[in-house]
């Protein structure tokens, strides 16, 4: 991995993204000794440009990042490290420097929007009626919905297959919202038997 650190003063720009979520957490600077501590160690290590050192993240909070991959742009000349964050990252008190809700893509902004049409009991929303029929209702549509993906399945019609399986997700977090569980919670669990 080549680093140009010659181009600012010895220093390149490392952007900070969690891991899990694809959030961007914060910017920092590193020289080539931070740069290496980093690798050795497999937590970010910055230099700082107010202290005039290396400053390892967590240090005196104890959010440390641990560091899941490094990547150089084309240029090579700025950083990209995804982590693991062990607690909020921006010295504020947020999670991100660039803000405090947690962005986890479509699927957590759908489960979003589902559990406010069922909360605020939007009147003429599918999600809202099918919510209303009942725990057995929602249950049987899953199980409908996993049927026919399994029957798209072996056939070759990708457009259907991949329609069938976005209304499994869709009618799954319905139910996932009814029975009072989080995308998040279910995200933890695969996690877990990831290690």
């Amino acid at each position: 991995m080549k680093i140009n650190f010659n181009k600012d003063k010895g220093l390149v720009p490392v952007i900070i993204q969690d891991d899990r979520t694809l959030q961007v957490l914060m910017l920092g600077y590193m020289n080539e000794e931070a740069f290496e501590k980093t690798e050795k160690e497999g937590i970010v290590t910055f230099f700082s440009r107010s202290k005039n050192r290396l400053w390892t993240k967590g240090e005196e909070s104890g959010n440390f990042l641990t560091v899941k991959s490094i990547d150089i742009d084309c240029d090579q000349d700025t950083i990209l490290i995804k982590v693991i964050p062990r607690n909020i990252v921006c010295h504020t008190g947020s999670f991100s420097c660039f803000g405090e809700k947690k962005s986890k893509g479509f699927l957590y902004e759908l489960e979003e929007k589902i559990s406010q049409r069922i909360d605020q009991k939007t009147e003429g929303s599918y999600t809202y009626s099918l919510f209303q029929r009942g725990i057995n209702k929602i249950a049987q549509k899953v199980g409908e919905e996993a049927v026919e993906l399994v029957i798209e399945a072996k056939d070759n019609n990708e457009d259907l297959f991949k329609n069938e399986a976005a209304d499994l997700l869709y009618h799954f977090l319905i139910l996932l919202k009814t029975k009072g569980f989080s995308l998040e919670e279910i995200e933890q669990i695969l996690q877990d038997r990831n290690k």
